[in-house]
């Protein structure tokens, strides 16, 4: 990463904010949106959402009308990034040394996506619940109830299976030169879904119609701890309690909340699961 970069980064909050008319991309026209959608990257010291940390995130905001907006930020992780995260993305500890911690520009990234829908690619294996467990780490209340998320690992699995890197060449005929850059990488997300509303018909062009054509993920927890049976009810989905409702654990083991709450779970598993209990013991009670 360009030094200069870097420094924007430090003194600006976000390496570039900027808009940027539709060229060289065609988002509107295949893409009807209701709601600006948010596509994002994120870099880390590794892949653990309870001990990890972001390094790098870059935010494309399609905008209705048809701009599209680019926030990128730099992010000192307060812990040592690993050499084969390095190596990956590139992004060293001596250049996040000065960077401005997660928690000084959680707000920032907050307001940015406020009323957005959200678009990764392979969402929910560590960019959506990272940047949640950093919101939560921050103390900063971020919602995603209100939220449609677009997985166009998902789509493009469905269809073709293959990579982001793959997906790319397979879909935009371009290579991915500077992959596992955050902007690079949300910035391919967002024209690889242009390619895929092109190539698939039967996707529509909106996020809910893609999202009735793909399926919508029911999520309790980002780390799927949780999920929900055949009947709506939610149950544990590991260890020795696996497939049981969660209701009927606490019941029966409310020693079990305790052992959960200590353990190395991610934060935002815990906040589920207190918000599980909370509802279970004061229904036991009434």
């Amino acid at each position: 990463m360009p030094e200069e970069l870097h420094e924007l980064s430090i003194n600006f909050g976000f390496n570039t904010h900027k808009t940027l008319p539709l060229p060289p991309f065609k988002y509107c026209r295949m893409l009807q949106l209701k709601k600006p959608l948010a596509f994002i990257d994120i870099e880390a010291t590794g892949t653990n959402v309870s001990t990890d940390r972001i390094v790098e995130i870059a935010i494309v905001k399609l905008i209705q009308d048809g701009n599209r907006t680019v926030k990128r930020k730099i992010v000192n992780p307060q812990i040592p990034i690993p050499q084969v995260c390095i190596d990956m993305h590139g992004i060293t500890n001596e250049m996040v040394k000065e960077a401005p911690v997660f928690k000084q520009v959680a707000q920032e990234i907050k307001q940015f996506l406020d009323g957005c829908d959200l678009a990764c690619y392979n969402a929910y294996r560590l960019d959506i619940p990272l940047l949640m467990e950093e919101f939560i780490r921050a103390e900063v209340d971020f919602e995603m109830k209100s939220r449609k998320i677009v997985d166009v690992q998902k789509i493009f699995h469905q269809m073709e299976q293959r990579t982001l890197s793959a997906a790319y060449k397979f879909y935009c005929n371009k290579n991915l030169d500077g992959a596992h850059g955050a902007e690079i990488d949300a910035t391919a997300t967002a024209e690889i879904l242009n390619a895929q509303l092109e190539r698939y018909p039967q996707l529509g062009n909106t996020v809910e119609s893609i999202l009735k054509t793909v399926g919508e993920d029911s999520i309790i927890d980002f780390a799927r701890r949780f999920t929900y049976d055949d009947k709506g009810a939610e149950v544990f989905n590991f260890g020795k309690h696996k497939g049981r409702p969660v209701a009927d654990v606490l019941k029966a083991e409310p020693q079990y909340y305790d052992w959960m709450m200590k353990g190395e779970f991610p934060m935002n598993t815990k906040q589920k699961l207190t918000e599980m209990y909370t509802r279970i013991m004061l229904k036991k009670l009434s």
